[in-house]
């Protein structure tokens, strides 16, 4: 985790302060698009931009825009782009000409992967975080035990901004490089993710499954319930190899002690295991 945040480069303080009243434009109107309206619209001036108009039926407090003639006349002080994450870098050039010089350019992508050279080259202060409980799995009315990563190479104002809203949610903000992200994510989703693509694929219909079968599948439809290019970017993280071999790894001494009905083996495998997760508990 970390804690220091450079002052360097900053943008401009946002009209109001640090936690005065902004002009924010939201890119999309999906699950975390609508997240973000809510959780805004009350204490800010909010807008969103989304060009399927039945999504539009399902936003409220905001004004909504099918044009980017409509983003320019706004003038929006910080963007949030929450657009699929194939699209979040088609999604900041379109509109990129029409907002006004200075606006805080952020995204909330899980996938980071070419985004700190584009923001490079933007020619506008950015922030880039990964809020990591998401609209599958996660009750988004009780988030405290729910986890947010802020990109520590973005505009200081912007992380500020970030990280005092995250922290309202009752967050735990961790501080990372996109380099740190990139390896916390091949981490955290990679190993999930596979599990659960093998279970998947070997699983058969079961009349009277049980209660590990049933949690099992609910982890599996909401998994593969994602958006395939999100699944494939994730498996595809340079860090993601490495993190699957270890998979295989287990998976053959698992095997081996089946195979060989090692009464021993499974008693000193199961330790190693219950040991790694009561570690994991400590450390929380």
């Amino acid at each position: 985790m970390r804690t220091n945040i450079n002052r360097s480069n900053q943008s401009p303080l946002p009209s109001g302060g640090a936690g005065g009243r902004l002009k924010i434009l939201i890119l999309g109107a999906g699950k975390m698009g609508s997240f973000f309206i809510d959780l805004l619209s009350f204490d800010h001036e909010v807008a969103v931009f989304e060009k399927d108009p039945r999504r539009l039926r399902f936003t409220y407090n905001c004004q909504r825009f099918q044009t980017l003639e409509e983003i320019q006349e706004f003038q929006p002080e910080l963007v949030i782009n929450a657009v699929t994450v194939k699209y979040t870098i088609p999604a900041f050039e379109e509109v990129l000409p029409y907002l006004p010089k200075g606006c805080i350019i952020s995204d909330i992508a899980s996938v980071k992967t070419g985004l700190k050279e584009w923001y490079d080259q933007c020619g506008h202060p950015f922030v880039s975080t990964h809020p990591m409980f998401g609209p599958t799995f996660a009750n988004l009315n009780q988030l405290s035990e729910e986890n947010a990563i802020i990109i520590t190479e973005g505009d200081y104002m912007g992380r500020i901004f970030f990280k005092d809203m995250y922290n309202k949610l009752g967050l735990n903000i961790y501080e990372y490089t996109f380099e740190e992200h990139d390896k916390t994510v091949a981490y955290s989703l990679s190993i999930p993710f596979v599990s659960t693509f093998v279970f998947a694929a070997v699983m058969k219909h079961q009349d009277a499954p049980g209660t590990t079968f049933k949690r099992h599948m609910r982890i599996a439809k909401g998994v593969l319930n994602e958006d395939d290019y999100l699944l494939q970017e994730i498996l595809f993280n340079p860090y993601t190899h490495d993190q699957v071999a270890q998979i295989r790894t287990e998976l053959k001494e698992l095997l081996e002690i089946i195979d060989n009905k090692d009464a021993a083996g499974m008693q000193t495998y199961l330790k190693k295991i219950r040991d790694n997760v009561r570690r994991d508990i400590e450390v929380k």
